[in-house]
């Protein structure tokens, strides 16, 4: 599989896998092979983070990837407020620096590495200055405990003041082609800065795969039924979308999502899509991505589609939203 160059010399598959799920893992075993499978079709990258259980998501990531030494890399995460002993998680951010101490103690210790190929800030900490985030990662990366530097959902200012204390080599957030709000700011600030991009839900958790409609139910425990964009009228109203990038798939004889990430692959040479998947059907069919080529009419056709449309419903719930200061 191909590479891309990230930030400070990041070096990863042009595809990442995000372990996260929307749901509590009902079968570890069976993502721990969709991980392996994924190694095993050339992926480099994957994400967890300490909030994901919490804990219980790393220690099944670090026993998948156990096998594979540096043949691969893992990026987690550190920034709310959760209790190291009993994993208690009190809903708000904590990017204190004796908390991201912790917290960056606890991801090595499940994921059983030595170091942490990329360690973001999972949301940014208003109480905590940036410079002073960004200080205590450049120290743990002077220890040897972390290697490269990561925020996400950050602001366009708050990475750039991230940026001089300690450079980032990649942000992570939220883009799709129904979330185009980095666009605006970020892009921009990204490009200048040559700090790489690792979007998480690039197929829109799911409902830009055409595969999720008004009549799916989404299984007990599952995130996105919370999610403003996946009531039923939001689904109807976002149907649109989905089935133009639909038709333009068709044309091009790929699925839909294959279309949504070769549409992502093709904006920057910086940008390292993460999708999320428990499936080794998807996984195969996700990667077919990197085999299609657009051309500039192709892509222009796909981004105007996008960019014309107005989504209906925010991407979190308003009380998330707040909370994580989105």
């Amino acid at each position: 599989m191909r590479t891309r160059i990230l930030g400070q010399n990041f070096t990863l598959s042009p595809l990442a896998l995000g372990c996260m799920g929307y749901g509590p893992i009902t079968d570890r075993d069976g993502m721990i092979a969709v991980i392996r499978d994924a190694v095993a079709r050339g992926v480099t990258h994957f994400d967890t983070a300490e909030a994901y259980g919490p804990f219980t998501n790393e220690a099944m990531v670090g026993e998948a990837l156990k096998p594979f030494g540096q043949q691969v890399t893992i990026a987690t995460k550190f920034g709310w407020d959760i209790d190291p002993d009993t994993g208690a998680h009190s809903g708000n951010v904590n990017s204190r620096p004796a908390q991201i101490i912790r917290a960056v103690e606890g991801s090595l210790r499940r994921l059983g590495v030595e170091y942490i190929d990329l360690c973001y800030q999972h949301r940014v900490d208003p109480s905590v200055p940036i410079e002073d985030v960004a200080g205590t990662v450049r120290d743990l990366i002077a220890q040897g405990k972390v290697k490269h530097f990561g925020l996400s959902e950050a602001g366009a200012a708050t990475i750039r003041r991230a940026h001089a204390v300690q450079p980032v080599t990649a942000l992570q957030s939220e883009y799709s082609l129904w979330t185009r709000e980095p666009d605006a700011e970020v892009m921009p600030t990204l490009r200048d800065l040559g700090i790489g991009f690792i979007p998480f839900s690039p197929l829109g958790k799911g409902f830009l795969t055409g595969k999720i409609d008004t009549t799916t139910t989404l299984a007990a425990g599952d995130f996105r039924a919370q999610i403003p964009r996946f009531a039923p009228d939001a689904r109807a109203a976002n149907a649109a979308l989905v089935n133009g990038l639909t038709a333009i798939a068709t044309h091009l004889g790929h699925s839909t999502a294959q279309i949504a990430l070769a549409w992502m692959l093709a904006r920057e040479p910086w940008i390292v899509p993460l999708f999320g998947t428990r499936s080794s059907t998807r996984l195969a069919e996700n990667l077919g991505a990197l085999e299609v080529t657009l051309s500039p009419a192709d892509f222009t056709a796909i981004d105007a589609l996008s960019a014309a449309f107005k989504v209906q419903g925010d991407r979190y719930p308003e009380a998330m939203m707040k909370r994580s200061g989105l």
